[in-house]
């Protein structure tokens, strides 16, 4: 009997369901590898579009033999494989990974080995059983088959951070999904069977001929989704880059990104133009406008709000003109959705990959936008001369804005760099004290300050004053005795002027662009008379690596952006840093974040732990260039905490019952997000 509807339709959800699960799954994974980096994700995308153009180029290739069935068992040979693959081994990316090497080469190399095959055969799957079921039952192709595989898509991306991650452990995620891919090739390789011997032919001579898609179709067939994955990356990148590299925010751009394929495919009767490029045009030129303004943020809450809301339209905008120009002809289906995931890769390639490598500062939001706007003129040329001048107009303006970008990141930078760990400029300016003052800034992250006016370039600045919680543990850590410090993360090596002659410094420092700013645009390095030396790459990689240091103080300062790098901050971690410490060791956290409370976590981390932990905030000095921090001292030491100076500036670190001890198995970061902050 053939194939059901109801069994298509199945197949094709558990597949796209599967297919967006594993994506966070496996990029959650990799981050520890690679030090947490917000672009651990971008990374990732780019290779699940390119792999998925490659399974539409797969799907493309079954379907273009009509004359005989050997490649369809070609595919029934391929998902033996992928099955094969996944019981021969755990599919773990993080025990696969080494970190050797360019990041982005180890991510691709990675997520091949591992989920490569089975990930392909999955994004094969939309195009390839709508033609087969178009070959099976006859008809027109089934383009609501597709919104279908969206919705699955959009299902799983809300499940993982709000259902999954919670509550279901790496290991058991991995083991289940597993399972559901064993069920899905069990569903895929039935419907191979019940196909027809021979497929049916496409209309034959007698039906009217249907003209094909012109070129200007196929090309806006490629360029339109290629504009939306650009918008998708940008905003990602956007929102990663400074609150945390966490599924939460991979997955907000993503499911908005899906849900508008899932309207342009199932719900076309919905859109209007006449609407969408009115909204679409204002929030291009006001959000580009926003970011032209480096020296102004909205609250975090507001600016996910209006992010998402410009990626909603421009993507409902560019999918929806794509299906407009749909093919009539049943051969050029796989064509259609082969430039669809071709366009797709490619923006996620250029936003990803290409972007950090030509330009030295962070200008994606402003590229997409204007890629957008001009596609936008192409798109409405038809419309009259009212929209050409709209279109036109808001690219020239968003132009405007980039080029304005462009000159709010040269003022005053004397250096702009940028690489897969981040954007980094310094600034000089003129300090309080009529003196130059260099700022280091990750972003529009501030990660250290010099001043350098007479007698001031040794003065610890920033969230490293004196009376900070790293101050106050590094003049009371060792009474006279000589210090043996560790500092994860070196900014502008600020914590380097506490070091006297007697002291080691060692500092941790995954991005490769740091060191040589902290060692020549600033002074703290050179100035220290400790003794410094420096651990490159991931910082629980090379302490994992190292004999015991029997640290008197490990300060762990670990951020880009204001994003954080998980794997620092589980218990994991911290009883990798307690092997590290001296008996009577301090183990300092740097807190201060405008999005995460993260002293309740760590309270729990010191309690899981068997460590003490207080909470010490101090306030901003404007004259001496030191800002609020909030650092959480951690330690074993029965009489530390009981020092004057000590219980002064201490308090108790905050709890909350909703919170569970993050592991290596399991962080959920939804319960300490605070997003009315500025």
């Amino acid at each position: 009997m053939p194939a059901s509807r109801l069994l298509y339709g199945t197949t094709i959800f558990l597949g796209a369901f599967l297919l967006f699960l594993v994506e966070p799954m496996a990029a959650k994974q990799l981050l520890p590898v690679l030090g947490g980096s917000s672009a651990v994700w971008l990374t990732c995308l780019v290779f699940f579009q390119t792999t998925l153009l490659l399974g539409y180029l797969y799907a493309h290739w079954i379907t273009r033999c009509q004359a005989t069935t050997w490649r369809r068992h070609v595919y029934l040979v391929t998902l033996a494989a992928g099955v094969l693959l996944l019981i021969a081994q755990r599919i773990h990316p993080a025990e696969a990974a080494h970190g050797s090497g360019h990041p982005v080469t180890t991510i691709f190399t990675t997520l091949a080995t591992t989920i490569g095959l089975p990930f392909l055969l999955l994004s094969a799957t939309s195009p390839l059983l709508q033609v087969w079921f178009q070959r099976a039952k006859g008809g027109a192709i089934p383009f609501r088959l597709f919104a279908l595989s969206n919705f699955g898509s959009l299902l799983a991306l809300i499940a993982y951070p709000f259902v999954v991650e919670p509550n279901i452990t790496l290991k058991l995620q991995r083991t289940l999904w597993s399972l559901g891919f064993i069920l899905y090739a069990a569903l895929c390789a039935v419907l191979e069977r019940q196909l027809p011997g021979p497929p049916t032919t496409f209309p034959t001579e007698e039906a009217p001929p249907v003209p094909g898609a012109s070129t200007k179709a196929k090309w806006l067939w490629f360029l339109l989704p290629m504009a939306a994955a650009m918008q998708l990356s940008a905003v990602t990148s956007h929102l990663t880059v400074n609150i945390a590299a966490i599924p939460l925010l991979w997955m907000l751009p993503l499911a908005i990104y899906l849900l508008t394929f899932i309207l342009a495919f199932e719900f076309p009767m919905m859109y209007r133009r006449g609407i969408v490029v009115r909204l679409l045009v204002v929030m291009l030129a006001s959000l580009g406008y926003a970011i032209s303004k480096t020296d102004v943020s909205l609250p975090i809450g507001i600016a996910i709000l209006f992010f998402l809301a410009e990626c909603f339209l421009a993507g409902l905008f560019c999918h929806s003109e794509a299906y407009a120009l749909r093919p009539e002809r049943p051969t050029e289906t796989t064509l259609f959705y082969l430039l669809i995931a071709a366009g797709g890769a490619a923006g996620t390639f250029f936003i990803g990959i290409a972007s950090p490598m030509i330009f030295s500062a962070n200008y994606d939001l402003a590229i997409s936008f204007f890629v957008t706007a001009a596609l936008a003129i192409a798109v409405t040329w038809s419309d009259g001369w009212p929209q050409r001048l709209l279109w036109s107009t808001a690219a020239a303006l968003l132009l405007f804005f980039a080029i304005m970008l462009r000159t709010a990141y040269a003022r005053e930078a004397i250096v702009e760099v940028r690489n897969f760990y981040g954007t980094l400029r310094v600034k000089q300016m003129t300090g309080p004290h009529g003196g130059t003052e260099r700022m280091l800034l990750n972003g529009t992250i501030q990660h250290g300050t010099q001043l350098f006016a007479p007698g001031l370039t040794r003065t610890p600045t920033t969230y490293y004053a004196d009376d900070s919680g790293i101050g106050l543990a590094l003049h009371h850590c060792c009474d006279a005795h000589p210090r043996n410090i560790a500092v994860i993360g070196l900014g502008t090596g600020t914590i380097a002027t506490y070091g006297t002659a007697n002291d080691r410094i060692r500092f941790y420092e995954i991005n490769p662009l740091v060191r040589p700013i902290a060692q020549n645009l600033f002074t703290y390095l050179r100035d220290s008379p400790a003794q410094i030396s420096f651990a490159d790459g991931d910082a629980r990689t090379s302490l994992t690596r190292e004999e015991p240091q029997n640290f008197n103080v490990i300060a762990v300062d670990a951020f880009s952006g204001d994003a954080i790098p998980l794997h620092l901050l589980t218990i994991e971690a911290i009883t990798l840093y307690k092997k590290h410490l001296a008996p009577d060791g301090i183990l300092a956290f740097h807190v201060s974040n405008q999005y995460l409370n993260l002293a309740p976590e760590i309270g729990l981390l010191a309690s899981a732990a068997d460590m003490q932990a207080r909470l010490i905030e101090s306030q901003p000095d404007d004259a001496l260039g030191a800002y609020r921090a909030t650092w959480i001292l951690l330690s074993s030491s029965p009489t530390f905490f009981d020092q004057p100076e000590a219980e002064a500036a201490a308090t108790i670190v905050p709890s909350d019952s909703r919170l569970r001890v993050w592991t290596d198995d399991y962080s959920s970061i939804l319960p300490i997000l605070q997003l009315s902050h500025h």
